[in-house]
């Protein structure tokens, strides 16, 4: 079994600030608004709790491509 890091801090009222092993993220909104993060790699993602059976929504989008550097 992995082991997990993850630390998060309240910056603001609705802000707050996500530390994983690999990446660092910040996410804005509550739990009845729609929540946005963006992660360090660039990755930005939007959820929505909705009522009922439906449970949260998410929609993720990647900006750019991760080039990696040949020497």
């Amino acid at each position: 079994m992995g082991l997990a890091y993850r630390k998060s801090f309240r910056i603001l009222p609705g802000v707050r600030m996500n530390i994983r092993r690999g990446s660092v993220s910040i996410t804005t909104g509550s739990r009845h608004s729609p929540r946005r993060a963006r992660r360090s790699m660039g990755r930005r993602t939007t959820s929505l709790q909705l009522p009922g059976p439906f449970g949260q929504r998410r929609t993720t989008r990647r900006l750019g491509r991760l080039r990696s550097i040949r020497h």
